[in-house]
């Protein structure tokens, strides 16, 4: 069986690729490859799984890229809702508003009062244009009415460089990259995108607190092709629904930044179509292109 991982090795929805297969494998009596397949958003890996036999033995880790390119890429050979069938989620996690400790701004009211007041002279960082660390600025853009400016870096790392050497003053990050450098202080954090606060960050306020009905996150789970068998599927949800309930299994993925997501096949579906709507809002009022 393979689990095929829309992203490069080493990243974190391929660390939670092989802490689920590995888990998989245990359970079930059967090896479970991981197959890297990245490029184009997603849109490569996901592609391969579309066209694979529907007999459960070729799964999807799906991605926060995945329901962000139906409305970034025009013309795509698939339609991720109807073409790939929800088996299981199984993460949340949030991405968290960070500036440089040299930024004279020290809580969310303070950023945006100081964004209106320098309109275009806010530089927020990304890893690259369509990420869900670029779009949740562009959601905090639309909802608290300010002007900042995007800047697109291949990959996270340059992105942060940059950040604590001041070229950029801010980034949406993802909370797993970013908080050892909020516990050394090289960062500060203003607020998590999640709907409520992070266990990691207790003290962190949410960014909801101040703009009302914000929420950005990113949900990682399993998919596999449509007309997979409903028994396979259940089957396959119920075994790693009882993974993640394991608590080393929720501690791992605590050190990874995010919390356990247990929802069945028809929830989990129902959850990758709202994001769909939510991010094509966005995509459409920012006119976001793919780089």
């Amino acid at each position: 069986m393979r689990i095929v991982v829309p992203g490069a090795a080493g990243n974190t929805i391929d660390i939670l690729a092989r802490l689920i297969g590995q888990r998989l494998s245990e359970r079930l009596g059967q090896p479970f490859i991981i197959e890297n397949r990245p490029g184009a958003g997603t849109n490569i890996g996901t592609e391969a799984v579309v066209r694979a036999s529907a007999d459960g033995y070729t799964l999807l880790l799906v991605a926060a890229g995945n329901v962000i390119s139906p409305s970034l890429y025009d013309n795509l050979n698939f339609n991720f809702i109807r073409d790939i069938a929800p088996v299981a989620s199984i993460f949340r996690t949030p991405n968290v508003l960070v500036v440089d400790p040299s930024f004279p701004v020290k809580s969310v009211p303070e950023f945006i009062a100081y964004a209106k007041a320098n309109p275009g002279k806010i530089n927020f960082a990304s890893p690259g244009i369509g990420t869900s660390i670029h779009l949740s600025g562009e959601l905090f853009k639309m909802m608290a009415d300010v002007n900042l400016v995007h800047v697109p870096y291949r990959g996270t790392a340059p992105a942060l460089t940059d950040l604590m050497s001041g070229q950029v003053q801010a980034i949406f990050d993802n909370m797993a990259t970013s908080i050892e450098f909020i516990r050394n202080g090289r960062l500060r954090a203003l607020a998590v995108t999640t709907a409520t606060r992070s266990e990691l960050l207790p003290d962190v306020p949410t960014v909801g607190e101040f703009v009302p009905g914000y929420e950005a996150s990113a949900v990682v789970g399993i998919g596999a092709p449509k007309r997979t068998p409903t028994e396979i599927v259940d089957r396959l949800n119920g075994e790693i629904n009882a993974a993640l309930i394991d608590p080393k299994i929720k501690a791992r993925l605590a050190d990874l930044g995010g919390t356990v997501l247990v929802l069945s096949p028809v929830d989990y579906g129902k959850l990758n179509a709202e994001e769909i709507e939510k991010w094509a809002k966005v995509i459409k009022f920012a006119n976001i292109k793919p780089g």
